[in-house]
């Protein structure tokens, strides 16, 4: 067998699935739990206001701006 079949048939068995599963489900975990420590440094009214992510970066993005702008000040 070749290396690239190997490597399918690898990727092919259950317990591989399981562990890569596993894995992606810790990455996203951990990927959401920076947003929302993102999220909380934000200012926003109402503060308990549900932000998508593409809103809290673009939040984000402003306040930085924001902030620059009074330092330069």
């Amino acid at each position: 067998l070749s290396r690239e079949e190997r490597r399918r048939r690898r990727r092919a068995t259950a317990k591989y699935r399981t562990a890569h599963a596993t894995r992606e489900r810790i990455r996203v975990e951990a990927f959401n739990v920076a947003f929302g420590e993102l999220r909380r440094l934000l200012p926003t009214l109402p503060p308990d206001k549900k932000l998508s992510k593409i809103e809290i970066l673009r939040l984000a993005i402003c306040y930085i701006s924001y902030l620059n702008h009074v330092l330069d000040v």
